[in-house]
């Protein structure tokens, strides 16, 4: 059993949002009882308020960590964004501020496909538009523009974990697949990928995007592309709000080139249930509009509470930054009885010289070390053969470009 430097029920954990009670159960179960779980997101002055004294801090998609508020947490170790989106928080200036951020790339990723599918056989069927004529007391019984899903063409521009898993969903209702993705990935079953966005917008039937929000990715879908998409097409969107020209699907419905519309994301969101929601898409009846719900299941929260926790909780407990989105990656097992020592720095030429400098004019032996770095930090676990002593720690804080500095036990 390690003694730790920080007693765990020194070490403050705060998770907003209503984060799934798995987080709360894995954080206790390791020894951390100082957990404060809070339904709503924070004000941007409670969160100032709040994050000054907090050392791990988990959030979903309403809370923003910027910069400033970034550099108000000064006792601030870990983020854990319990989702796969991590656009909420200011990854590059969390990664100068020493702080590793993590996510949940996976745990969401059958129910936003599942979602996708459902919502495609809702489309190509007019459901969501028969839907709203019902419940207007009009008995519209007709096949008109009504298809089965089985032999359409459904094209999935991002083929990462949940683009793949829609295809494998999509294909054993028997439609064809064709993807696009900017990097080389292994085609499941008999996915078909193409050489370029066009090509994919001119064949496919359905178009659904599984994309992150970056430069390259912004109103990726607008006017342009839609005109190239086939005439009585549809376009699905459950990646991020931005991806998309809402104005322009707006326009492309009206003309009729569109058939129909599904979006769970939007340029800008709510922050509460009581904020009003507006979007372009609204007054169709031909759409599907849902509050960015596709990874809003009962089974998608419960294992990324799981997930993310226990990354938290690993960063924590030995330094492992294996998972991290903003930060390199490097993880040694506990090791015995030994002294570990976390050190995030510059990278710069002479750091790890003054740092190993500190231990041997200490004659304390270094018994494993591991240096990982990228264009802006540099990051080592390093275990001695010492006993606890806050004199080392003081020496390591104070080497030059020194960010961070933690005596882990």
């Amino acid at each position: 059993m390690h003694k730790y430097s920080l007693d765990k029920s020194k070490i403050k954990v705060l998770l907003l949002e209503g984060i799934h009670e798995n987080a709360v159960h894995c954080f206790q179960n390791a020894g951390y009882s100082n957990v404060t779980w809070l339904k709503t997101a924070l004000s941007e002055e409670e969160l100032r308020e709040k994050i000054r004294n907090v050392h791990i801090i988990g959030i979903r998609s309403r809370t923003q960590l910027t910069a400033d508020i970034i550099a108000e947490a000064r006792k601030l170790i870990t983020i854990g964004c319990f989702s796969i989106g991590t656009n909420q928080v200011d990854l590059h200036a969390a990664r100068l501020a020493g702080i590793p951020v993590f996510n949940a790339p996976f745990s969401n990723t059958r129910s936003v496909a599942e979602m996708v599918i459902a919502e495609a056989i809702m489309l190509i069927r007019r459901i969501p538009e028969k839907n709203h004529l019902a419940r207007q007391g009009k008995w519209v019984k007709s096949a008109k523009h009504s298809y089965e899903i089985r032999g359409k063409t459904l094209g999935i521009i991002g083929y990462g974990h949940i683009g793949s898993q829609v295809s494998i969903l999509a294909e054993a209702l028997g439609m064809n697949i064709i993807y696009y993705d900017i990097e080389k990935k292994l085609s499941l079953g008999n996915a078909r990928p193409v050489a370029s966005l066009d090509e994919l917008l001119a064949q496919a039937d359905i178009v659904t995007l599984h994309v992150p929000s970056t430069e390259l990715t912004h109103k990726m879908i607008s006017s342009h592309q839609i005109a190239l998409m086939k005439k009585g097409s549809y376009l699905i969107n459950a990646s991020r709000g931005d991806v998309v020209d809402y104005k322009a699907v707006a326009e492309a419905l009206e003309s009729g080139h569109l058939l129909g519309a599904a979006a769970d994301v939007f340029p800008e969101e709510p922050s509460s249930e009581e904020e009003p929601f507006r979007c372009e898409l609204q007054h169709f009846p031909n759409t599907i509009i849902t509050p960015h719900i596709g990874g809003s299941t009962a089974e998608a929260q419960a294992n990324i509470g799981t997930e993310v926790a226990e990354k938290l909780v690993k960063y924590s407990d030995t330094g492992s930054t294996i998972g991290a989105v903003n930060f390199v990656e490097i993880s040694l097992p506990p090791n015995g009885n030994k002294q570990r020592f976390l050190h995030i720095h510059r990278n710069l030429p002479g750091v790890m010289q003054d740092i190993n400098h500190v231990f041997t004019s200490h004659g304390i032996n270094i018994a494993a070390q591991y240096l990982q770095t990228d264009a802006y930090i540099g990051y080592a676990i390093i275990d001695t053969d010492s006993e606890i002593d806050d004199t080392i720690l003081k020496e390591l804080k104070a080497v030059k470009h020194t960010i961070r500095a933690r005596m882990l036990y």
